[in-house]
């Protein structure tokens, strides 16, 4: 009963506080909406493919329009015409974003891959970005395609040729044309489809993640160690008032004034996660709702990890001021190398590596296994067992250095 107590009491200052529902809820959703609309994918009208820019120099050439048919009917790229006058100004479009990458189809590319030769396209792309490989391999798919037209069309010109033969060197080209627009045509309505789903067994649209199931689980995850400051000051303030060591003369035991504290700050940031939570899945469209038992077992344990680490802060402080630098230290630190601003996947191997030895970072993998990748309980069960361990190596720290006076 006396846990509940200091619990309620230390509520109750939080909420007599006007800046708790700045820190608490307010700032919160102001950054979710921020994040969320900066990690949205870019999209040209309403169509998200990568632009890839297409410049034809081999206009009277049957291929170049087979090419740009082929990646027309592309899922990752779509083809920009591109003209000879902006052709010095392709590797700065490629370079500043404006295309993923680009397509150069040189002089006489049809005839004399329809003669059997191995003309050359070029194919301008910075692979070190995740978009320039992604658009390089679409280029490489789509370039494959023609070249197995191409093939295709030149064993069935020898077929018929070994059966009816050609009146001519034009009646063979003509064949040969036809023959590869009939085989692209194939690619476009394949026979056989391939349809993807998730772990649920439930059928899943190929499209990139919304930008809000980055900002909604980052912002929880950034606002659970940024709302310690208010729970944390409490601690420092009864420290210098003299209140924790009045304590000691009462019947309360020590571990029990611990207990309330960390009950009080796990109450907030839980309480703060129920909020974030329901405007995620009622305005931002995060289907944290999909599975409900391992969203509600992220929120508890990073609850208990966030308390765990409030308690070390108020426990170490000696003025409200260190309070406030110590949890911004935190907040900006495990938030950022934790992937709650970013996808740890777009900063490279070696960061997500290192993001990994901070618990934010597992944070982000469990709720993202949930509303990103439709994952269930077991998705969650090592970050939150990770998160977990934390909480018992930052507790275990706090109480041996909680200091009474």
């Amino acid at each position: 009963m006396r846990i509940l107590n200091i619990a309620g009491k230390d509520l109750l200052q939080i909420t007599r506080d006007w800046k708790s529902a700045l820190f608490l809820v307010v700032m919160p959703i102001l950054f979710t909406l921020f994040f969320g609309f900066v990690f949205a994918p870019e999209q040209d009208g309403d169509d998200p493919r990568l632009p890839v820019g297409l410049l034809n120099q081999d206009p009277a050439g049957s291929l170049a329009a087979g090419l740009n048919d082929l990646l027309t009917a592309s899922d990752v790229v779509r083809p920009v015409t591109l003209d000879e006058t902006g052709k010095d100004q392709i590797d700065d479009q490629v370079r500043n974003g404006d295309l993923a990458a680009a397509l150069v189809v040189p002089q006489d590319f049809s005839r004399k891959a329809l003669a059997g030769e191995s003309p050359q396209l070029t194919v301008i792309a910075d692979r070190t970005t995740t978009a320039g490989q992604t658009a390089h391999s679409g280029i490489e798919t789509a370039a494959s395609r023609l070249m197995g037209a191409v093939e295709t069309a030149r064993i069935s010109a020898e077929e018929h040729a070994a059966r009816e033969g050609f009146s001519s060197q034009v009646t063979r080209q003509s064949y040969m044309e036809e023959a590869v627009d009939l085989a692209i045509a194939s690619w476009q309505t394949p026979p056989l489809r391939v349809s993807a789903e998730q772990a649920t067994g439930a059928a899943t649209e190929e499209q990139a993640p919304s930008g809000f199931a980055q900002s909604s689980p980052g912002m929880m995850v950034q606002f659970a160690i940024f709302g310690l400051i208010t729970s944390a000051m409490v601690l420092v303030m009864e420290r210098k008032t003299g209140a924790l060591r009045r304590l000691l003369t009462t019947p309360t035991h020590p571990a029990t004034v611990i207990a309330g504290h960390v009950l009080a700050m796990f109450l907030v940031v839980f309480l703060q996660q129920v909020l974030l939570v329901a405007v995620g899945q009622l305005f931002f469209d995060v289907d944290y709702m999909q599975a409900p038992l391992a969203t509600l077992a992220m929120m508890v344990t990073l609850s208990l990890f966030a308390a765990s680490l409030g308690l070390l802060i108020g426990a170490l402080a000696t003025k409200e001021e260190q309070v406030i630098t110590w949890s911004l230290i935190a907040m900006f630190l495990f938030a950022a190398l934790g992937g709650a601003w970013f996808p740890l996947e777009v900063a490279g191997e070696a960061f997500a590596t290192i993001g990994h030895v901070t618990p934010t970072a597992w944070a982000m993998d469990g709720l993202q296994n949930i509303v990103v990748r439709g994952l269930g309980l077991g998705s969650v069960l090592v970050p939150a067992g990770i998160l977990l361990a934390y909480t018992a190596i930052f507790l275990g720290v706090a109480v041996w250095q909680f200091r009474y006076e």
